[in-house]
């Protein structure tokens, strides 16, 4: 194993026989595999660095085992990445590439705002942004280009209010089998590793589920994958769009491992050494009868200044998992595996931008029935009002004192759902999430996320958590 974070592996310092601590770069690597002389190189576990040096590591004449180079460039390459999907009848949203801001300006006018802004080939989504202008779009190209020198910047059309989902699937070059479909919790936009996400998914029909599916199986085999597959899918105006393909293992393979039983990590290694899945004993699918939540952690608590909305760029550090038989309680213990403690009773302060005015009203109406009062800033306090909801009116940051980062100081506030925008209501959410982080009070940035929160506080008033082994709620699927 090569890995240049002795951290990673310290824990399992028997996972292999020889560890070297060097860099992932093809000069290092080669000199690993002129040492070695290994029967061939397996890229697929290591993310997005190890998979950017599978062509060049080919080239060299290493023998690269599963997914080939030639594979893992057509999913990669934008234009060989489109002309895949159009050959499979598949719909991937409005996008161009761009080398400069003139031209990235071009793209963005003809697929409409807003746009995804991002370099290729980087890791965790890193300087990739929404953007709902001209000025940002300048502004985060600039930044784009500096985090990938020579490759074109892709601008994406943004699907707002989309349900997003992750795929994880495994293949022997001729069969393929779906480990996993999850459905994020927060909406297409925030980056898959800051998202919560629930398996199985809890609102998507079954219909869309089997053509899911059959995508997946579509491009695994046109890819003609050997081992371990992620697609990144979004469902908006009843259409399934078709995010990202990535030819590797992804981070949530160990979750689908420990939500379905099946060890895909290790499959995946013996279809790459040549093992058919039949072989192995795996051929249809899992889908548990109970339901796994991840949630990711956050470090905001250790960067005194950083904002805590979440975003297409990857922020977090880690995740739990929380499994029930029901999605609320399974919610709820992730939510505590994650250090959120939620509130049983007590006051929640609700302020969103215009654009989820109309969608946070279920949501204000689900803790009103659970027995919460509600505070909210005048737009908000507004708009409850007018449609019967009823709630306290509180100053926002900028409306001068008392206002609602006192009230969260004070104790006065036990959850908090704010979503942001531009300007100068910017800076009052960055106050308040601060704020928040400070005192140690739950927030929730997306609509979706506040939904999932209530579904979590209802299951905490209604049944006590309950604590099986994983082996247990295995063999109940089993039976």
């Amino acid at each position: 194993m090569v890995n240049s974070n002795p951290e990673t592996v310290s824990t399992d310092y028997d996972t292999s026989d020889k560890l070297y601590f060097e860099p992932l770069t093809q000069e290092d690597v080669l000199h690993i595999v002129e040492t070695e002389k290994p029967m061939g190189v397996i890229v697929q576990f290591g993310g997005q660095t190890p998979l950017n040096l599978s062509v060049s590591l080919h080239q060299a004449g290493v023998p690269i085992l599963g997914t080939q180079p030639e594979s893992i460039d057509r999913a990669e390459d934008r234009k060989l990445f489109q002309a895949m999907l159009q050959k499979l009848g598949l719909v991937q949203p409005a996008n161009g590439t761009a080398t400069s801001i003139e031209a990235a300006k071009g793209v963005a006018e003809t697929i409409g705002y807003p746009v995804v802004v991002r370099p290729s080939y980087v890791l965790g989504g890193r300087a990739m942004k929404i953007v709902y202008d001209q000025k940002d779009l300048e502004t985060f190209t600039r930044l784009a280009i500096a985090a990938s020198p020579g490759h074109p910047v892709l601008i994406d059309k943004f699907l707002e209010d989309a349900v997003e989902l992750d795929v994880d699937a495994i293949s022997d070059g001729r069969v393929t089998i779906i480990g996993g479909i999850m459905e994020h919790i927060e909406e297409a936009g925030i980056h898959s590793g800051d998202s919560a996400c629930v398996l199985p998914p809890y609102s998507v029909s079954t219909a869309r589920l089997d053509e899911i599916a059959a995508a997946t199986k579509a491009m695994s085999l046109e890819l003609k994958v050997v081992g371990l597959m992620n697609v990144q899918y979004a469902i908006k105006d009843d259409q399934l769009y078709v995010l990202e393909v990535n030819p590797r293992a992804s981070r949530t393979v160990p979750f689908v491992s420990k939500a379905t039983g099946i060890p895909l990590a290790k499959l995946a290694t013996k279809v790459m050494l040549g093992r058919t899945l039949a072989s192995l004993g795996l051929t249809t699918e899992t889908v548990p009868s109970h339901m796994s939540v991840k949630e990711a952690v956050m470090p905001f608590d250790r960067f005194p200044d950083v904002d805590t909305l979440l975003g297409p760029e990857m922020k977090s550090t880690g995740e739990v998992m929380g499994i029930d038989v029901h999605f609320g309680a399974a919610y709820a213990k992730a939510q505590l595996g994650a250090g959120q403690k939620l509130p049983l009773s007590g006051t929640v302060f609700i302020s969103v931008k215009d654009r989820d005015k109309k969608a946070v009203l279920p949501v204000a109406r689900q803790f009103s029935d659970l027995g919460f009062s509600i505070c909210a800033t005048r737009g908000t306090s507004a708009m409850l009002s007018e449609n019967g909801v009823s709630n306290t009116l509180i100053k926002k940051v900028s409306a001068g004192r008392p206002h609602v980062a006192d009230a969260v100081k004070n104790g006065e506030i036990q959850l908090i759902v704010n979503t942001g925008s531009g300007g100068e209501t910017k800076r009052d959410g960055y106050e308040i999430r601060r704020a928040a982080i400070k005192y140690n009070i739950p927030y929730v940035t997306t609509i979706a996320g506040a939904m999932a929160v209530g579904k979590g506080i209802k299951a905490l008033k209604e049944e006590t958590l309950s604590v099986k082994t994983l082996q247990e709620y295995h063999r109940q699927n089993v039976l």
